[in-house]
């Protein structure tokens, strides 16, 4: 993220109003993707999460999370992906704000 951006939603060293995360995470065969799910969605704030596997090797799995909720700790989601051996990667989308915007494609997308 941009400083910018960090100034934006960041309150008292937290980050605020996130209403949507998509993040590329790194995690080992076990705990399932399932468990994961699971441990995400009993966080406060956490409407809906999505887990999406798109590598997967000898001992490790590439999974894009996809969250949504009123104002997601990002703190929060990392602790519990950490907590079970995985790692962010990335933050691939962040979206904030009183509603969310939907990416729109441009010429250059195509």
């Amino acid at each position: 993220m941009t400083g910018q951006i960090c100034r934006i939603l960041r309150t008292d060293n937290k980050l605020t109003g996130i209403q949507r995360l998509v993040l590329d995470v790194l995690k080992l065969h076990h705990p399932s993707t399932i468990e994961l799910a699971n441990k995400l969605s009993v966080l406060d704030g956490i409407a809906g999460v999505n887990l999406s596997l798109y590598e997967v090797d000898q001992q490790t799995e590439n999974i894009k999370i996809t969250i949504e909720g009123d104002d997601l700790d990002y703190e929060a989601i990392r602790h519990v992906i950490e907590k079970v051996g995985a790692s962010v990667h990335s933050v691939d989308e962040i979206a904030s704000g009183k509603r969310l915007v939907e990416e729109v494609e441009t010429l250059q997308d195509r």
